[in-house]
């Protein structure tokens, strides 16, 4: 059987409702967060979906996240991994502040090369290559070798970290990176040979990336 890995962009939170960049900052899930998490855990549930291991971020809304997936698959014994590695990209400077007060402030041009641009980090923030930077040895040296020895992997985490690993996994290039949303709730599954290289993936939930 191939190997398993599933990953899952945590549910609304509180920010992603008040339209703020969000980045470190540890703000809930919203009611419609804790049921796009519900919703997931039961699209793998029907999916007949099992994990032995599930790696989370060091962030409240991807833990709670995990944890209501877990639930809905009868699985709230499952080892749980926590590392700062797998968090949001650091938003620097813009962490809190209102994305359309900001394209006021700077200009909606700068504004969308700090959020789209592959290297180009806003202040005091990461850029996506530096946050692969923190993401991609992680999953290489921690996750990867768990799901090549057969163990099926579950990682709740965070959009830019996500994007971070889908760019390796599917092996894209930085425009297409730049024009890839993974939707909040969404498991994103996909069959691995044993040499980690993908040999299918499926998307459990069809929803709208924001």
């Amino acid at each position: 059987m191939a190997n398993l890995l599933v990953l899952v962009r945590h549910g609304q939170s509180e920010w992603n409702k008040k339209n703020l960049f969000t980045g470190w900052k540890d703000p809930d899930l919203t009611d419609q967060g804790r049921a796009e998490a519900k919703e997931a855990g039961e699209a793998l549930k029907a999916g007949g979906y099992e994990f032995d291991v599930s790696f989370t971020s060091n962030l409240t809304r991807a833990q709670k996240t995990n944890d209501l997936m877990l639930a809905e698959l009868g699985q709230t014994t499952l080892e749980i991994v926590r590392n700062q590695a797998l968090n949001e990209r650091d938003y620097g400077d813009l962490a809190g502040l209102n994305k359309d007060d900001a394209r006021e402030k700077w200009g909606e041009e700068q504004v969308h090369i700090w959020r789209r641009s592959y290297d180009i980090p806003p202040p005091g923030g990461e850029s996506l290559k530096d946050t692969a930077e923190r993401v991609l040895p992680y999953y290489h040296d921690v996750i990867k070798p768990r799901v090549l020895n057969g163990e099926r992997v579950l990682i709740a985490a965070h959009g830019n970290s996500l994007r971070a690993l889908v760019m390796d996994l599917e092996g894209l290039t930085r425009d297409e990176v730049l024009a890839l949303n993974i939707a909040t709730g969404a498991p994103i599954a996909y069959e691995l040979d044993d040499e980690g290289k993908v040999l299918s993936k499926k998307m459990l939930i069809e929803r709208e990336a924001h």
